[in-house]
């Protein structure tokens, strides 16, 4: 068990990590912005994904992502799995900038797009 001081701290720090987008580590880390969103993790944003070649539109926040799929948490509670490249995804990141990215260029896990080299834009 934790004492209450460790429960705050513990509490205060999950709750900088989820709302700021801010990874727990303590080294320098870059902020989400429009020019690295592809490399950087999407949990946790609100998107709006409307479908390439039909006219379906889904919004909701990211909880979860798999190497083809982006689960959605819908505003009604139900849980909607999303192939990425069928999609072409509308994210707000935490400065209320919105950010288009095609799905194909999030196929991949999420660990493995940290790797991958993105051409300047």
């Amino acid at each position: 068990m934790f004492s209450k001081m460790e429960q705050e701290i513990i509490l205060r720090e999950m709750d900088r990590t989820v709302k700021g987008k801010i990874s727990p580590s303590r080294d320098g880390c870059k902020t989400l912005s429009a020019k690295n969103i592809l490399r950087h993790e999407i949990l946790g944003l609100n998107v709006l994904a409307r479908g390439v070649k039909q006219k379906i539109e889904h919004s909701g926040e990211v909880v979860g992502e798999t190497m083809k799929t982006i689960k959605l948490l819908k505003a009604d509670g139900r849980i909607v799995s999303l192939i990425k490249d069928a999609y072409i995804f509308e994210f707000t990141l935490p400065n209320n900038e919105r950010v288009r990215v095609e799905g194909a260029a999030l196929i991949g896990r999420s660990e493995d797009r940290l790797k991958k080299k993105v051409r300047r834009w």
